[in-house]
């Protein structure tokens, strides 16, 4: 099957209302797609090669790929197949009329085999530009170096001192949060095969350069095979992934992070500082990773006490496997011998206390290990590991010496080890090998990635209003104001009675609640306390709601105030603007109660702090959304100073822009200043996930950008880059922005209509049916309306019919009220000068890219009632408004002209997304026409009943909104 170049004369990167200019002809798919992890840099280095001509290489590979896959279609579902695709492929670019219509006369057999087709496309494309970007930046690495070096290059050249950087280095605490969140569409079964694909590409070119050209033959034949093995997996999942499901499937990047790109992000970040003339030890934290999934109980009622338990046995025990492979590695490498070289005193005093306690040591490995003490300890790390295995499966309680819980007792047997080669002539294994195993195992432990566990406030309020009922005080505590349940919970913290007993009686609800902390108590025993040490309380709207999940787990023994115990942190989530806008006042007082800032002392004076991306976008718009972050994290930080704490600010960033998604190395350098001291946290989830970490290069680039900018923000971005008076000029500027787009925002979103208009016009009531992932879409108890609706089905309607209003909408209003306002110099010169203007724009600007209100238009017509078109034509003149008001600011012709191989590849990828669009289109009208009786996935006021999974038409749906999903990459 042949992939085609392009369409000539086409205007298809995007047909607003009015269209654009032509963009070139292409015989690329897929190169420079900009994923999350893309920075600025990057897309430069991207345009270089494309002008040098080297994507030869990668249109090699897609057209080889595609004259694969044509080979399959034609195999597995024989030739008229294969022509269907190529006369729709050609049809949609001559005549797209006349395409949609043929389309919509597909029988559903045929039409499921089409948009399979097409998703397979995307996916080959989507690999295929991920090995080349992986080669690209070998390349670049092997000539420039990676981004730690140009970091240190910077930090060299402002001529920070050593003690400075040695603090900073200390304070490192990055940390990768894995969720669950639902908007990866692709099966796992899927992705495998993609990433052998993948492996395949990558070990053919190493081949190449190592032995020279080779037959492609054999290459070919697997590729085919992996190729008839995809298109014989049903790429829709049978059932709903439960919490530990999505906990496999987050443990299988895990394993492959600790495998190679970690400890190499590790050792890379060891070797740059120490070129600064600075040390660190092995045991630091710098980098570590975090999970939500089979903590995050807000809305999901399958994630329960039992559930959490699971989670964390199954991480457990795929951690243990890394560490004991871990361990093979040093027993094959590090056979010192005592009759060589010495061993330190306190190495054989270890060994000595391990083999008596460790009977199951082999009295083989005893004799052939005698005089290589360094491998018989290694041997002895291996029979504790598989101690704690068996412990941790029968529930039996830790015995020190013979097993481990937590990782410190491993890491101390590790440190012995390198602590005696460093004394005895093997200063290079200290600092080699040695010393990157104890990186790792610091990074992961035995756990893999620390576990939060979430809980909406309300949740909190209910139990405790059953725990003051019980023992008689408050009579009415839901009837409380928030100022009266601060005083009542401070006070309750300060004293010593237990609000509690084991019998206290309570709803079946409250009672999961209550039971939460009473397992994570029993996690930290049985695991470690590094398991979970974070209790987020989603919709935080005062001190309260943090105190009531306090005085909760004071109930199960996790803090005392008297006894200056702590042994988890509490997190307020800021989710919506008003609560953005207050969240300096509210951690302002949370730290002024004498008996919380004692906890705080107690967890080493570091307050977290999370923000909320999706649902403040989803609340105000992408203007109001990001400008209160952004305000938040100065007011939070200047508190967060004035009580002496070190604030961890929590991004819970979706993969979208219109969930605060974008270019992670971007945003973090466009924070405020002084909001990086070293500590962030950031969410990773859905599609993005998959982007970043499914190759190692990747992965390693990926985890390598973060650090460098943490480290290059906390060093060099400790003060305004700008006069105050100019940051005072923008601010003024930024606030009337964010006012104009808001009231347009809301003047969309509280139409009456759009509930309607909404539901017509995407088909977000699939989402569900596609089963990929275990929460339900909507929050419970909140009606039909759109209010309860979560943002990432907001998010994915939206997109796959390519409106993308999360994305853009509002901005235009928002530039045009400032520009009548006499700020047009100063928004030129905001977008010259300041890093979150410019981002922020840059990221719209690719949103306004992707939209394609041309085939909105056709879902629009076709699918929604006349009575409501007026939604549409909203929509319109905002999209118009904003793409002339964003090219005014950037003083460009055109949209991402900055980003010209971008920008041809946004255009060929419509040649694919386009059939699959009027095939959903036409697929969608047959579904609601059907009528055919079925549960409903999503209720939507007026919609109806949906067949039920089985049917062959929802089956057709399902497979367009996987191929839209891989196509337009970042859902959700």
């Amino acid at each position: 099957m042949r992939i085609p170049a392009g369409r000539s004369g086409s205007s298809h990167v995007n047909r607003g209302p009015r269209g654009l200019r032509p963009v070139p002809a292409v015989t690329i798919l897929g190169v420079g797609q900009r994923c999350p992890s893309y920075s600025r840099k990057e897309r430069i280095v991207t345009d270089q090669h494309d002008h040098d001509g080297p994507d030869a290489a990668l249109r090699a590979d897609i057209r080889r790929l595609g004259t694969l896959l044509g080979q399959t279609l034609a195999r597995q579902e024989g030739r008229p197949l294969l022509d269907l695709v190529e006369e729709i492929r050609a049809q949609v670019r001559t005549d797209a009329p006349a395409a949609a219509q043929r389309l919509a006369g597909l029988d559903v057999a045929t039409g499921t085999r089409l948009a399979r087709a097409f998703s397979t496309y995307f996916h080959l494309a989507n690999i295929t530009e991920q090995v080349h970007r992986a080669r690209d930046l070998r390349r670049r690495r092997a000539v420039q170096g990676g981004w730690l070096d140009q970091t240190a290059k910077m930090i060299a050249e402002r001529g920070v001192p050593a003690e400075e950087i040695a603090a900073a280095a200390r304070r490192l605490a990055i940390r990768p949060v894995f969720t669950a969140h639902p908007t990866e569409a692709a099966r796992r079964s899927i992705l495998s095969k993609l990433r052998a694909i993948a492996d395949e590409l990558d070990t053919e070119t190493t081949n190449a350069v190592l032995y020279g050209a080779s037959d492609e033959g054999p290459a070919n034949r697997r590729l085919a095979e992996l190729l008839d093995l995809m298109w014989q997996t049903d790429e829709l999942r049978l059932d709903r992934p439960d919490p530990t499901d999505e906990a496999r499937n987050a443990i299988y990047y895990l394993r492959d992070l600790y495998a190679e790109a970690a400890p190499q992000v590790l050792d890379d970040l060891a070797d740059t500082l120490r070129t600064l003339g600075v040390e660190t030890s092995p045991t630091a934290r710098p980098l570590t990773f975090g999970t939500w999934i089979g903590g995050d109980r807000d809305g999901n009622p399958f994630v329960t006490p039992t559930v959490t338990r699971e989670v964390l046995a199954i991480a457990h025990e795929h951690g243990l496997a890394a560490t004991e492979k871990a361990m093979d590695q040093l027993i094959n490498e590090v056979s010192v011998s005592r009759r060589l070289r010495g061993v330190s005193l306190d190495l054989s005093a270890s060994l000595a206390t391990d083999l008596d306690a460790l009977p199951e040591v082999a009295p083989r490995f005893r004799r052939v290990n005698a005089e290589e003490p360094y491998r018989l300890k290694a041997r002895c790390v291996k029979a504790k590991l598989a101690n704690t295995r068996q412990r941790l499966w029968q529930g039996t309680a830790h015995t020190p010496g013979r097993d481990y819980r937590g990782s410190d007792e491993l890491i101390a047997d590790l440190e012995l080890l390198r602590a005696s080669l460093a004394r005895n002539s093997g200063q290079l294994t200290a600092v080699g090998r040695i010393a990157s195993t104890i990186r790792t195992v610091s990074a992961f432990g035995l756990h893999l990635a620390t576990m939060d566990v979430r809980e909406h406030a309300e949740k909190h309020h209910e139990v405790l209003t059953q725990l003051f009922g019980a023992v008689g005080e408050v009579s009415d505590y839901p009837a409380l104001s928030r100022l009266e349940r601060t005083k009542l919970l401070a006070d309750e913290l300060t004293g010593r009675r237990p609000l509690s007993t084991l019998d206290t009686p309570l709803t079946e609800s409250a009672r999961r609640t209550f039971d939460v902390f009473g397992t994570i108590r029993e996690a930290q025993d049985r695991f470690g306390t590094e398991v979970i040490e974070s209790y987020i309380i989603s919709m935080t709207l005062g001190v309260d709601d943090v105190l009531a999940a306090v005085v909760l787990a004071r109930e199960a023994g996790l803090v005392d105030v008297h006894s200056s115990r702590a042994r988890i942190g509490f997190v307020p989530l800021l989710e919506t603007p008003a609560e953005l806008n207050a969240g300096g006042e509210l951690l302002d007082e949370l730290l002024s109660l004498p008996a919380y800032r004692a906890l705080v002392t107690a967890r080493g004076d570091v307050q977290e702090v999370m923000l909320g991306y999706s649902d403040s976008n989803k609340e105000a718009g992408i203007t109001t959304s990001q400008w209160s972050i952004h305000r938040a994290q100065r007011a939070l930080r200047d508190v967060a100073a004035r009580h002496g704490v070190q604030l961890r600010l929590f991004h819970g960033r979706g993969g979208t822009v219109g969930r605060g998604g974008g270019p992670t190395h971007d945003a973090i350098l466009a924070q405020p200043y002084g909001t990086l001291d070293g500590e962030i946290k950031v969410t990773e989830q859905g599609e993005v996930i998959s982007d970043k970490y499914t190759l190692p290069a990747l992965a390693r680039e990926n985890l390598e950008l973060t650090v460098a900018a943490v480290l290059q923000s906390t060093l060099l971005h400790t003060a305004p880059r700008q006069p105050a008076e100019m940051l005072e000029r923008w601010d003024a500027t930024m606030d009337v922005v964010s006012a104009a787009a808001y009231r347009s925002y809301r003047d969309l979103v509280e139409d009456p209509d759009l509930p309607a208009y909404f539901w017509a016009s995407t088909p977000t009531e699939l989402l569900g049916a596609l089963n990929i992932g275990s929460r339900p879409a909507k929050r419970p108890n909140t009606g039909a309306g759109l209010a309860g609706l979560r943002a990432i089905p907001w998010v994915f309607g939206w997109t796959q019919t390519r409106q993308i209003v999360p994305g853009w909408f509002g901005v235009g209003s928002g530039l045009a009220a400032a520009r009548a306002a006499g700020h047009g110099d100063v928004l030129a010169e905001m977008h010259r000068s300041w890093h979150f203007f410019r981002t922020f724009l840059s990221n719209v600007e690719m949103m306004l890219t992707k939209t394609d209100l041309t085939i909105a238009r056709r879902y629009v017509e076709t699918l929604v009632p006349k009575k409501l078109h007026p939604i549409f034509h909203k929509i319109e003149q905002e999209y118009e408004l904003t793409r002339r008001e964003v090219l005014a600011v950037t003083v460009s012709p055109d949209l991402l002209e900055n980003a010209p191989v971008l920008q041809r590849t946004l255009a060929v990828r419509d040649t694919y997304l386009e059939p699959l669009h009027h095939l959903q289109v036409a697929l969608l009208q047959q579904y609601r026409d059907s009528g055919a009786p079925g549960r409903a996935v999503v209720t939507a006021p007026g919609s109806r009943r949906a067949p039920s999974d089985g049917t062959a038409l929802e089956r057709a749906l399902l497979t367009t909104v996987n191929g839209i999903a891989a196509g337009m990459r970042n859902t959700g």
